[in-house]
């Protein structure tokens, strides 16, 4: 009765893993997830970085490699792994587009060292990587920008008007503000290059008594 008991024991059902197998992939996939973490500070275009995303790619990566690696050797736990990751919700709110990027990107690697296909996680991952470094970093040619600007009467707004169509490559009113003491315009407007000395100018035009200047990086269309 002992004996047919025993057979029975977790440690009868547990699976075998080879050891060196198991670091193999666990070096690789730390060695892509640095890869990643290196291309993703690099191409950061915001100005508050944060560390945390970046220490959290290479633990995801090194999270779902260990994953595929019990999914792919073990029936019973790839069965158990969908029902649990089923009900996982997460709630943190992912800022910038691109970080989708380096999370599908990282998940994804991991899941291709699990099943041992590396020379395609290796290939991927540079043509991946030289390809963010080219596109991100390219500097654009137009700069957005949002213009406040708080003016007295008509014939300053018209003078302000005149001064942005001609000291910048395009303008696009948003909105007018119109009130009993003064008018408040915002303006869309894309500098021809990077200065913006023409704020200052906008404050010399008579009847201008405020100008603020806000960078916009939202999507616009030519």
């Amino acid at each position: 009765m002992l004996e047919e008991l025993l057979k029975f024991t977790y440690l009868n059902k547990a699976a075998t893993f080879s050891i060196p197998d198991i670091l193999t992939a666990l070096a690789i996939s730390l060695i892509i997830g640095l890869f990643i973490f290196t291309v993703y500070k690099k191409t950061y275009m915001g100005v508050m970085y944060s560390s945390s995303f970046g220490i959290a790619l290479i633990g995801m990566n090194l999270i779902t490699t260990l994953v595929i690696l019990a999914v792919t050797s073990n029936l019973i736990a790839s069965l158990g792994m969908v029902g649990a990751l089923s009900i996982v919700r997460f709630r943190t709110v992912v800022k910038e587009p691109l970080d989708l990027v380096y999370l599908f990107w990282t998940i994804t690697a991991g899941i291709i060292i699990g099943v041992g296909l590396i020379p395609l996680v290796v290939i991927g991952s540079l043509l991946i990587g030289l390809i963010l470094f080219i596109f991100v970093n390219r500097k654009t040619v137009d700069t957005s920008y949002i213009v406040v600007l708080n003016i007295d009467d008509e014939e300053a707004e018209t003078n302000s008007l005149v001064m942005l169509k001609r000291d910048t490559k395009k303008h696009i009113v948003k909105s007018k503000n119109v009130s009993k003491n003064n008018i408040e315009l915002t303006v869309e407007v894309r500098l021809k290059d990077s200065s913006v000395g023409f704020v200052n100018k906008l404050l010399d035009i008579d009847g201008v008594s405020n100008a603020v200047l806000v960078s916009y990086s939202g999507d616009y269309y030519m």
